[in-house]
């Protein structure tokens, strides 16, 4: 929340709402609830509708349709939530307790549809209210009043009468229960507040328990803001955070060296993030304690973990410094985490990952950490409302916030882990980075295309940055927000490379994969060629490569998780061409560079292996009018007659097409290449001449 900011206001609108059935007024007012990130985050909350339905025999049935397990309320639609039957839900009430995993079974057996989605772990709650419509969130407003040591007074004096409080309490029948009785003997009441976790409200309809809510979360603001105008809530600077460009070059330079240490056991990909709340948290006096205080609420611990890590140097422009303490805190982290599970898991649960979500570095930023870069994000959206919870709480008393068993007791919670096997399963290129160059069309393209179908993030790089912005785009718009990222690149200026592997290491904490595909052809015999073609050629089809694998090199070692290389070479490498000088001579520098990377990238891990691709004509800018007519003499034939000629040349009689270039470089680029390296592979339909010898 910003202070001074406008508080809250409902949403509804009876333009939008108008003709809807009760059904999708639920859809609405979730989708208004999760569209307000002050509200819920990335799945959190959930609402429910009681409503008359036929049930399989034709009878009429009282239904609880309520929000499903994994769905996010942002883009909820009606199939996401799951209907059971309220008469066998209420007939619970009467029991003293259940685990949850008899509560989880018992609801199966209510289901309306058998194959419906999970309902969620909190549906007894809402079965148990006898009104309507229920709403629950995790209201950054009203955990700035619960999670301080003065929470029970700052919550009765911000609502008086209106509300009930409940201490925190572990999702499930307990909970239930209490808010039931809660509500059964406290006549009038507008909501329960649940300590360190939410709100909830009801009402007649889905209109009424909606408006409730943001009117109670309206007048924690402005309770809130009351008490922090004016005030240093975090304190004084201590210190402050380097000039934009200066700390980006830091970021740039100590990701990769953040991304191997957490990458230990299984890869993550990075997120960094220098914005300006985050920075103001960090160059705070009282920020190294409040961050290890603890999470604003359980449901954020899946994401970020009890705790970041908090990673300081004095001299935050020092980068081997920080790169040395990235890797010892990583370390420390995942040593006191393994301690924090063994002092509480008494249930013998299997070891969740012990790196750290969140990474805090006074100076310099933020990163965070996941599977992919939508995980990323996940965790880097939740700790900005952290810092806006933690604000908010400091404004009125000190930040608390659960102890290290109830933590515990939410990160490990079954119900809770059982999101995670709703996640796909990974794919062969899952939490790698590919560097691709010259991808904004032709062979480039195919390749950033395929290696995103095959889970990769993509930095796309082309001389054109339009064409490398448009297949960026293209990616994230089929594989999600957040799986590519464009650079213009002309990989013959060495500091345009060196800017091109900072933004993949600000965007993604380094690379994994470099497919260095970026080529000219120009085509003259030897007697008529003129130095500048020639001096072309090797700038971009020699140099070029040289350039881009040295920066990578540099990254890979000081990442330490080793790395692939696939340089697009040429058929020409093993059999030249008449009147091909240039490019023929060019690319067999590529080749023997290729070699050499694998020569001196095995010590760190590195692989390097080349593709030799033959007559890729479709969507090629490397056969341009002139380039046809040029071979096309060579040969003998007219311009047109080219790529028929190509494709009788080969004993397979077949069109290369830059997929057939994608599948093989996918190959080298995985791990079922893993122990291949220095080696070339033809994609050439079998041209006799360049058979190796």
């Amino acid at each position: 929340m910003t202070w001074g900011s406008v508080p809250m206001h409902s949403r509804w609108s009876d333009a939008e709402a108008t003709g809807l059935d009760d059904l999708d007024l639920l859809v609405y007012t979730s989708r208004l609830i999760g569209a307000d990130d002050t509200l819920v985050v990335w799945g959190g909350g959930n609402t429910s509708l009681k409503r008359m339905e036929t049930d399989f025999r034709g009878r009429p049935v009282e239904v609880l349709r309520v929000k499903g397990s994994g769905s996010d309320m942002k883009s909820i639609q009606r199939r996401d939530f799951p209907g059971v039957r309220l008469e066998d839900v209420r007939a619970l009430l009467d029991r003293d307790d259940m685990s949850d995993e008899e509560m989880m079974a018992y609801l199966r057996h209510t289901l309306m549809e058998p194959d419906s989605p999970r309902p969620s772990i909190e549906t007894l709650l809402h079965a148990w209210i006898p009104q309507a419509s229920v709403a629950h969130s995790h209201a950054d407003a009203i955990l700035m009043l619960t999670n301080n040591c003065d929470g029970d007074l700052h919550v009765r004096r911000c609502f008086g009468r209106d509300v009930a409080m409940i201490p925190y309490i572990r999702p499930g029948f307990r909970l239930s229960k209490e808010v039931a009785q809660v509500y059964e003997r406290t006549p009038g009441l507008r909501g329960v507040v649940l300590m360190k976790h939410g709100l909830i409200t009801w009402g007649r309809d889905c209109r009424e328990s909606y408006e409730t809510h943001i009117a109670l979360v309206s007048k924690a603001e402005e309770y809130v803001q009351a008490a922090a105008r004016g005030r240093r809530v975090f304190g004084a600077v201590r210190r402050p955070a380097l000039p934009p460009e200066e700390r980006r070059a830091v970021a740039a330079q100590v990701a990769p060296a953040i991304r191997g240490a957490l990458s230990a056991e299984k890869r993550a990909v990075l997120r960094f993030d220098d914005s300006e709340d985050v920075l103001a948290f960090l160059e705070s006096e009282k920020a190294p304690a409040l961050s290890q205080v603890g999470p604003a609420t359980p449901d954020h611990l899946l994401n970020t973990k009890r705790l970041p890590l908090w990673l300081e140097v004095p001299d935050p422009t020092d980068v081997e410094a920080l790169c040395r303490a990235a890797r010892e805190g990583l370390a420390r982290y995942a040593e006191e985490y393994r301690a924090y599970v063994a002092r509480h898991n008494r249930e013998g649960y299997p070891l969740l990952d012990p790196f750290p979500r969140v990474i805090l570095v006074p100076g310099v930023g933020m990163w965070t950490a996941g599977r992919d870069a939508r995980a990323a994000r996940i965790s880097g959206d939740i700790y900005h409302h952290t810092i806006s919870v933690m604000a908010g709480a400091s404004a009125l008393a000190e930040y608390e916030s659960l102890s290290e068993e109830d933590a515990f007791g939410a990160e490990y919670w079954p119900l809770e882990l059982y999101k995670l096997t709703l996640l796909p399963p990974e794919q062969e290129l899952a939490r790698r980075v590919a560097f691709i160059t010259g991808a904004g069309r032709g062979i480039g393209r195919a390749i950033a295309e395929r290696f995103a179908t095959a889970g990769a993030h993509v930095v796309v790089t082309d001389l054109n940055g339009a064409a490398a912005a448009e297949v960026a785009a293209a990616i994230e718009a089929r594989h999600g927000a957040g799986r590519a990222t464009a650079v213009a690149l002309d990989v013959t200026d060495e500091a345009a490379v060196c800017r091109a592997f900072r933004a993949a290491a600000l965007a993604y904490g380094g690379v994994d994969i470099v497919v260095s595909n970026a080529g000219i052809a120009e085509a003259a015999p030897i007697e008529r060629m003129d130095l500048a073609m020639w001096q072309r050629s090797l700038a971009v089809n020699a140099t070029g490569h040289f350039l881009v694998a040295r920066e990578a090199l540099r990254l890979m070692r000081r990442q330490g998780l080793g790395g692939s290389f696939v340089f697009i070479a040429s058929k020409n490498v093993p059999a030249p061409g008449k009147d091909f000088a240039a490019y023929s001579a060019a690319k067999a520098a590529e080749a023997q560079l290729a070699r050499i990377v694998a020569i001196e990238g095995a010590e760190i891990g590195v692989r390097a292996n080349m593709i030799h691709p033959d007559a890729v004509f479709e969507g090629s800018g490397l056969f341009s009018p002139e380039l046809r007519a040029g071979r096309a003499a060579a040969h003998g034939i007219a311009p047109e007659e080219l790529e028929e000629f190509y494709r009788q040349r080969n004993l397979l009689k077949v069109r290369v097409l830059p997929e057939d270039v994608a599948e093989a470089t996918l190959f080298l680029a995985s791990d079922r290449a893993a122990k291949t390296t220095g080696a070339a592979l033809a994609v050439d339909g079998g041209v006799r001449e360049a058979f190796p010898r």
